[in-house]
């Protein structure tokens, strides 16, 4: 089912809190010119995440940072992974970026690179894992390409990663212009900007990194959902749910809860390199 743009943002601003009195957020996120600084995880931090006392161990010694999508935070819609990753051994953080991930994606990458810096200090990993919906899943690839986080990543999950854009707010949709007022990364986001075209210029996976995309047929968000597909490699792999779990029906707002994403990820944060191809997850 298709939602106009106005149903889906209205359903994301619910989803998100926004109406909820905000907790403290682990660090002010910058705001674009003109857009007021809106409440930050009215639920605080998701299960089992950003206990900075935490210590990885031999078994899991890359902690993992969840990442937001847009008009998201550090703990909704991130709850089941958040548990589930820590339940399988993992330190696990998440932040709150980008007043609410509207703001230019470059400066809320430079936002996670200080987030990680943060992580890495006081864990004493040598690297991360990450794990992100919609923009948090394409955003940190522009910290891995332009910011150095190709020496300290070591996988990237997306789910439904909005890594090639969307035709919403693509530059010939007649939404885009008035959406931009408001989400400077909105318009970042749609298909062929000036921003996804250099970050996709060249190699699409640097570096040293396991780059796994999960995407959902149902995505109503990012059109097509082919889009969060990363280009081939060795180091890369693509996976659509409904191929494995045919009666999977969930779409972009909810594929970070669904029983099969977080599976996927954590096959792919279990070993070296990325989700692999032939994994059957769990469907249920």
């Amino acid at each position: 089912m298709r939602h106009t743009l106005g149903s889906l943002l209205a359903a994301v601003l619910i989803a998100a809190g926004l109406a909820t009195t905000a907790t403290p957020a682990l660090a002010a996120p910058s705001v674009a010119s003109g857009v007021p600084t809106l409440p930050t995880s009215p639920l605080g931090d998701p299960p089992g995440a950003n206990g900075w006392s935490c210590r990885p161990t031999a078994a899991r010694p890359t902690p993992v940072i969840l990442v937001h999508g847009t008009l998201g935070d550090r703990a909704n819609l991130l709850q089941r992974l958040s548990a589930g990753i820590k339940a399988a051994g993992f330190c696990v953080y998440s932040l709150d970026y980008g007043n609410r991930g509207l703001n230019d994606i470059p400066a809320s990458a430079a936002e996670l690179k200080t987030f990680t810096e943060r992580v890495l200090s006081a864990t004493g990993a040598s690297k991360v894992s990450m794990v992100g919906h919609s923009q948090g899943g394409m955003m940190p690839r522009y910290y891995i390409k332009f910011l150095g986080g190709d020496r300290v990543v070591d996988d990237l999950v997306g789910l439904s990663p909005s890594n090639h854009g969307t035709a919403i707010t693509a530059g010939t949709n007649p939404f885009t212009r008035l959406v931009g007022y408001a989400c400077t990364s909105c318009v970042q986001q749609g298909a062929g900007s000036s921003f996804l075209t250099r970050l996709n210029a060249g190699d699409e996976t640097p570096g040293p990194v396991s780059y796994t995309q999960v995407t959902t047929r149902y995505d109503e968000v990012v059109v097509p959902y082919t889009s969060a597909y990363l280009a081939a490699g060795p180091r890369t792999t693509n996976i659509t749910l409904q191929d494995t779990c045919p009666l999977e029906l969930t779409e972009h707002l909810l594929i970070p809860l669904a029983t099969p994403s977080l599976s996927i990820a954590l096959d792919a944060l279990t070993h070296d390199g990325p989700a692999r191809a032939t994994f059957r997850p769990r469907c249920v």
